[in-house]
């Protein structure tokens, strides 16, 4: 299709073939009847085949006009996505991003990182719906999901951006009632405190830095269901616990709290961007994601 005339051709066949007239094609087009007819017709030449059967009432596609529409509804609209892509690259990030994210990486992250976009692009508005469930992205009509774990779902759109490592923590006076006991199977002698929104609370898998593995099943002392809560609970000093870097960063800074067992390592997992099916992405949404990108580059130097 080196003859920039074909697509024009194309999209005449393909709304006379869609609307079974050729005045009804015109109208749709905005051109004249004698202009479709003829370029129809050049059309046909070109392929050498009848693609249009015209009677006196109607106009209908013969068998290979069939086929042949099929593959020109796929062009136009891969045409169409390239325009309007090209058109989104080229203008600034504007209008309503919607999104939702985890309630405690949403709080912790995702909240700073809105502020930083509306602050760098003001035609930008945002909005976020916290939950620790996944929302689905078409019934809330979000622009965007962010979502930290473990993706099972392989036909979503995704691009992972960051990553958190688990961390066993505790109050200093929590992390010193194990005394010199230094192994993962120590922490069963002291308050553990579960959080129930993780698929399997109570089992770990820890991995030395010479490759050695060992799993511990514990017995929760107290079981929340909010990352936050939990955190609350090892902050009171009720027992230790795993939560994500990112929650507890702070804390582990200013001493508040200890990272457990440090020579022991948990499962890291993903954050990811989850996106709904389309064709090209939103100026607004790239930007928002290079920008939570940066930023979590930026978290992830400072955790190392």
């Amino acid at each position: 299709m080196s003859d920039p005339r074909h697509l024009n051709r194309i999209a005449y066949f393909a709304a006379v073939a869609e609307t079974g007239s050729f005045t009804a094609a015109a109208e749709r087009l905005g051109i004249t009847k004698a202009v479709v007819s003829q370029q129809v017709a050049r059309l046909e030449e070109e392929v050498g085949a009848t693609l249009l059967v015209r009677t006196t009432r109607k106009v209908r596609p013969t068998e290979a006009g069939m086929a042949f529409h099929r593959r020109c509804v796929v062009i136009l609209r891969e045409a169409d996505d390239a325009f309007a892509e090209l058109a989104e690259s080229a203008a600034a990030p504007s209008g309503l991003l919607r999104l939702t994210a985890p309630f405690d990486y949403g709080v912790s992250v995702v909240v700073p990182a809105i502020a930083a976009f509306t602050a760098a692009h003001p035609a930008c508005r945002a909005e976020m719906a916290l939950s620790d469930q996944s929302l689905d992205l078409l019934t809330g009509n979000f622009d965007l999901a962010i979502r930290v774990g473990w993706l099972t779902d392989t036909s979503l759109q995704a691009r992972q951006f960051g990553s958190f490592r688990q961390l066993l923590v505790g109050t200093p006076e929590m992390a010193g009632r194990l005394g010199n006991r230094v192994g993962p199977d120590a922490v069963a002698a002291v308050p553990f405190i579960a959080n129930t929104a993780l698929r399997d609370p109570l089992n770990w898998q820890f991995a030395s830095a010479a490759g050695e593995r060992r799993g511990v099943t514990l017995r929760a002392s107290i079981a929340l269901d909010a990352t936050f809560a939990v955190r609350e609970a090892v902050r009171a000093g009720a027992g230790l616990s795993v939560l994500p870097d990112y929650c507890v960063s702070d804390d582990l800074a200013t001493g508040r709290l200890l990272h457990v067992l440090p020579d022991w390592s948990l499962p890291s997992g993903g954050i990811h961007a989850v996106f709904p099916t389309a064709r090209f992405r939103p100026t607004k949404v790239r930007a928002f994601v290079d920008l939570l990108t940066g930023r979590e580059r930026q978290r992830r130097r400072a955790a190392d």
